[in-house]
């Protein structure tokens, strides 16, 4: 059975081969076809979420509008979400709270909450045509100090961090929403199902330093997949690290088998 989100598997590895250059090279692009999907954190002022649930939230809501019902052929979400995928996958995370925060409930998307931090993700759009309740959305100015989660839970794909790549949590939001995204194009129908049903949960973490290069894929994004079963997010460098950088990997849970 096909999935939104095959365009992105089949793209994965090549996309890990380019030359460092060219993954900020937007020379095909016209601005005004720039398309993202708009990841909404909710960061009350008097009572601000913990960082990791935060971005477990956001990687979790990115994943469950891909995979909804309505971004199937057919379903109401499908041509935005076709047209979203069939170029340069972007996301923008954005700040919100209180009566701004309530406005965004009403614009397609899913709301995930984990450990009390909300996050939502929205259908993917035209940039210039963002909604007003998105737009007046400030993407910068907020940011969460480190927590310390513990031991990441059994059972569910780990994101790691890269630990020589800091981020903001708005920017590692966006990241930890590509992970769940290329982890799941590589999945058959009935794990990607078994994940659907705990919610698409992760755990995120930052990784140590002989994790990250432990896992590292390399030049062989095939054979991580095949061998730890680990994916590689690859950013662009539009904002805050260099193009070409890692900034997560993306691991199935050990003890779930992969096909």
């Amino acid at each position: 059975m096909s999935s939104v989100l095959d365009p992105l598997g089949a793209r994965y590895a090549y996309w890990l081969g380019l030359p460092a250059e060219d993954t900020s090279d937007t020379s095909d692009e016209l601005p005004e076809e720039v398309r993202a999907m708009p990841v909404i954190l909710r960061i009350e002022r008097a009572e601000p979420p913990g960082r990791t649930p935060l971005l477990e939230a956001a990687a979790a809501a990115a994943l469950a509008v891909c995979l909804d019902e309505r971004a199937e052929p057919g379903g109401e979400w499908a041509e935005p979400m076709h047209a979203w995928l069939d170029n340069r996958i972007r996301k923008v995370a954005r700040r919100a709270r209180g009566a701004h925060w309530a406005a965004v409930q009403d614009l397609p998307g899913i709301t995930v909450e984990i450990d009390g931090a909300e996050a939502r993700a929205l259908v993917p759009g035209l940039v210039t045509e963002a909604p007003k309740e998105v737009s007046r959305l400030q993407i910068s100015g907020s940011e969460l100090p480190p927590d310390e989660p513990g031991p990441p839970p059994a059972g569910v794909p780990l994101l790691l961090l890269n630990p020589h790549a800091p981020m903001t949590v708005g920017k590692a939001a966006a990241q930890v929403g590509h992970a769940t995204m290329i982890l799941a194009a590589l999945l058959d129908d009935d794990r990607r199902a078994a994940w659907a049903a705990r919610g698409y949960r992760t755990a995120v973490r930052t990784a140590s330093v002989a994790r990250w290069k432990e896992l590292h894929p390399g030049d062989d994004p095939e054979g991580a997949w095949r061998r730890d079963h680990v994916v590689a997010v690859r950013d662009a460098g539009f904002t805050e690290v260099d193009p070409g950088t890692l900034t997560v990997l993306a691991q199935w849970a050990p003890e779930q088998a992969v096909a």
